[in-house]
């Protein structure tokens, strides 16, 4: 499959086909040899924290009544 090289600014770019799409935000690139690889950026633990922090920022007023402790019978007997 062929793509089309341009210059974007002080940099050369590629315009990856439709078919060839990524569904990330970023990508790696790597040079072995005279080829070019271009990998997705997998999110890493960090990212998870962020996410998780925004989520727990979603709930934080979020209420709800705690329930009493339920008397229940010992497994002592």
């Amino acid at each position: 499959m062929l793509a089309k090289v341009f210059q974007s600014g002080n940099s050369q770019a590629v315009r990856l086909p439709k078919a060839l799409r990524f569904d990330v935000n970023e990508v790696e690139i790597t040079k072995e040899g005279d080829n070019l690889i271009i990998k997705p950026v997998k999110p890493n633990l960090t990212d998870a924290f962020y996410a998780l922090s925004e989520l727990h920022d979603a709930f934080k007023d979020f209420e709800r009544d705690d329930m009493p402790p339920v008397e229940r019978e010992s497994f002592d007997d």
